[in-house]
């Protein structure tokens, strides 16, 4: 079955997806899942290890269940100056 998951995109990741924020219909179980299936569609550069996930706007483990109509991001590094 579909879940509906809202994913936010930031920095390197909003640019080479081409947008802010989608909803993206899934199978992935985890945020590990959902960001290797983006990985795919989007050729994005950065693995996973350099990025934290966060699930309904709190950081959390790349092995929390998502549910139906979850809002993920996946926030890359950032650099100040």
């Amino acid at each position: 079955m579909f879940k509906k998951i809202n994913v936010l995109y930031f920095a390197i990741l909003r640019e080479q997806a081409q947008k802010e924020q989608e909803i993206h219909e899934t199978h992935a179980q985890t945020p590990a899942e959902l960001y290797a299936e983006l990985q795919a569609a989007y050729a994005f550069d950065l693995p996973k290890e350099r990025l934290r996930a966060a699930v309904n706007h709190a950081f959390c483990a790349w092995d929390t269940p998502l549910n139906d109509n979850d809002t993920v991001a996946f926030i890359p590094p950032v650099s100040g100056g």
